[in-house]
């Protein structure tokens, strides 16, 4: 198959994949039923084509769509990105100015890219009275994303509590503006020379706050297509029709489990969700049911892009799962 840099080949479902289990769950999506919200888009990628995609009536291919926390998992490209250039390093102690009298001069890049970074931080989405993610995007740390949380203090040591938090995300992309230089367009100029024109991603259209910060816990905005391009790189371990965008050990990186609370049911990596149903599968995932799942062992990418309430996840998920299940692992 051709690298969809330009255009996608499309083809037909393999005569090894349970039609009926994909056409279902795609015509449940389709239906709309209340208890998912609604489905936006729906892309199902096999072998490097596309094999099934929809869209509800108020979108189609050329519409693009909010990522919400998908853009952690972009996050982590970027920082990938630098790392690979040698101009930035996990073990090394993130460069915060305001960590450098204080005991959070100890966390790490790594640690900041796994959840374990110690700082305060409450990620709710709905109680604004003890939510720092809802003052941080939309309140006082607004207009200073990665300011504001790096402004919180330690709750735990670095390295020892997983904490999932969105502004770690931005203080990682600080970090990365402030390697690559010259403000919000410098690292306009970065995302697109380095991760997205590279994949083809022409609707890529991320977000920064009036510090010139990649709103990346939260804001990009692109084509269902364009997302599959993005999971497609992960996929392939970081290659990109004869480029590596990412190394790939970065890929690796991605889904190698960091400790999780017992009760979560995902597992975490670094800026991606760890599926323990399929070992080796991963995602990136957004608040109101946005998803790319990375099926390495069966070559499958998933895109659902979705606007719903929390409680509606469990229901979204189901038909998502049953897709994956229909497609066989790689002999």
């Amino acid at each position: 198959m051709p690298w969809p840099t330009a255009e996608w080949p499309v083809a037909d479902l393999a005569t090894d994949v349970d039609r009926d289990a994909v056409i279902d769950a795609l015509r449940y999506l389709d239906d709309q039923p209340p208890e998912i919200g609604l489905s936006l888009a729906t892309i199902v990628v096999h072998r490097g084509a596309i094999v099934a995609e929809q869209y509800a009536p108020s979108a189609d291919s050329d519409t693009a769509l909010i990522s919400w926390s998908m853009g952690k998992s972009v996050t982590h490209a970027l920082v990938g990105i630098l790392v690979g250039q040698g101009r930035l390093h996990l073990d090394q102690p993130a460069p915060v100015a305001a960590w450098a009298d204080d005991d959070r001069r100890a966390i790490t890049v790594g640690q900041l890219l796994n959840m374990r970074s110690g700082l305060r931080f409450v990620e709710d989405y709905v109680d604004a009275g003890v939510s720092h993610c809802i003052e941080m995007l939309f309140g006082a740390g607004q207009h200073d994303v990665a300011g504001y949380a790096a402004a919180l203090p330690l709750d735990h040591p670095p390295g020892k509590v997983w904490n999932y938090s969105s502004g770690t995300t931005n203080i990682l992309c600080r970090i990365v503006g402030d390697v690559v230089g010259d403000g919000e367009d410098g690292m306009r100029r970065f995302m697109h020379e380095h991760l997205f024109a590279p994949l083809g991603m022409t609707s890529a259209d991320p977000r920064f706050d009036a510090a010139g910060t990649f709103i990346g816990s939260s804001f990009l905005y692109a084509t269902a297509r364009d997302f599959a391009r993005f999971g497609q790189l992960y996929l392939r371990g970081g290659a990109w029709d004869g480029r590596a965008v990412l190394r790939s050990a970065w890929a690796e990186h991605a889904r190698a489990a960091t400790p999780t609370p017992p009760e979560e049911p995902f597992g975490y990596g670094a800026q991606w969700w760890l599926w323990p149903e399929w070992p080796g599968t991963f995602g990136a995932h957004g608040y109101e049911g946005q998803y790319i799942v990375v099926c390495p062992d069966r070559d499958l990418v998933l895109v659902q892009l979705s606007k719903n309430v929390a409680e509606d996840r469990l229901h979204l998920l189901a038909p998502l799962r049953r897709i994956i299940a229909a497609f066989p692992p790689l002999g």
